[in-house]
């Protein structure tokens, strides 16, 4: 097919992006601007608290993602309150999402997840939510709550998946085996609950190739939707410490290299995977490297030039099983 053909037809998505982008699916489902407003609920996780280790992941420092509104101190009313009030005064037509973001936001008894989920939901204007947690931190009374709200609410699990390898599980202290995620994401998908896959590109010790390989892994599962971003070094973290004395352990990948990669991933990405992230950005003051100077939308822009450059799209390689 020519390049021209290409253009002029839609894609397995149903339009005429190179990608199955996460912001037209959404203003599809919802037929108007939805906004996730981030929510700190004072959750920890079981890899800091002692119960799979201690530390928490090598590479995570949660203020990396958190805004300022984000106070423990604050209830998670508040913490709404003040994001949506920033947000109302841009649009005059908005929803919400409540955004349990930092740490593992499933990891407590269904009782305590009932009175925050709860005290999110009664908030006006918010149509759902959004909650970041692990594989391991899902077992089958949290997952029959969360089936519960789906029947009434747009609910979304985003899982801290990583890798798909166990050795580098293993090496960033993630403390939770591949085996976790797989049950994971089939449990979820089969009650009902939508799922949000994120994995972090260029950990150490994994190839290019083995990451290519990661997405053909990604594609038989039943993933939702999909987050990725490059592996960055933040300040006040164990990997910051790794990077500074053995900086031979790590890759980390020019602009140029990392939209090369992802271009070959979405390649290999099963089509119907909706993908709603590329790149993570943390704030300048924390960030070790790479120090790409970019945001998130104009790294969309070079991967969708590189797109048709290359005349190529998601799931063009795609192989089902």
């Amino acid at each position: 097919m020519t390049a021209d053909a290409q253009t002029n037809r839609n894609f397995p998505w149903g339009h005429q992006r190179r990608y199955n982008d996460f912001p037209t699916f959404f203003r599809r489902k919802f037929n108007e601007r939805v906004q996730k407003i981030s929510i700190d609920a004072g959750f920890t996780c079981p890899n800091r608290d002692g119960s799979r280790g201690t530390g928490g992941c090598t590479y995570c420092n949660n203020k990396t993602f958190k805004p300022m509104y984000c106070q423990l101190e604050n209830s998670v009313t508040s913490q709404l309150e003040e994001g949506i009030q920033f947000f109302r005064k841009k649009y005059e037509s908005i929803k919400f999402l409540a955004y349990f973001q930092a740490y593992s936001n499933t990891y407590a008894p269904v009782k305590d997840l009932r009175k925050l989920y709860d005290e999110a939901l009664a908030y006006p204007g918010v149509i759902g939510l959004v909650i970041a947690t692990r594989p391991d931190c899902l077992n089958n009374d949290v997952l029959d709550f969360l089936q519960e709200l789906s029947e009434k609410y747009y609910v979304m699990v985003e899982l801290g998946i990583e890798s798909v390898q166990d050795r580098t599980l293993e090496a960033v202290n993630r403390g939770h085996a591949w085996e976790e995620s797989v049950r994971a994401l089939e449990e979820t998908s089969r009650r009902g609950i939508h799922n949000c896959a994120h994995m972090i590109l260029g950990l150490p010790g994994e190839s290019r190739d083995e990451i290519l390989e990661q997405a053909d892994v990604i594609s038989r599962l039943p993933v939702e939707n999909l987050k990725l971003h490059q592996l960055q070094i933040h300040k006040g973290t164990f990997m910051a410490k790794q990077y500074a004395d053995t900086p031979d352990m790590f890759h980390l990948f020019s602009v140029e290299e990392y939209r090369e990669l992802v271009v070959d991933y979405l390649e290999r990405l099963n089509p119907h995977i909706i993908v709603e992230r590329f790149v993570s950005s943390a704030p300048a003051d924390l960030l070790i490297a790479p120090r790409w100077g970019l945001k998130n939308f104009e790294f969309v822009a070079k991967v969708e030039k590189r797109l048709e450059e290359r005349d190529t799209w998601q799931g063009r390689l795609f192989q089902k099983a």
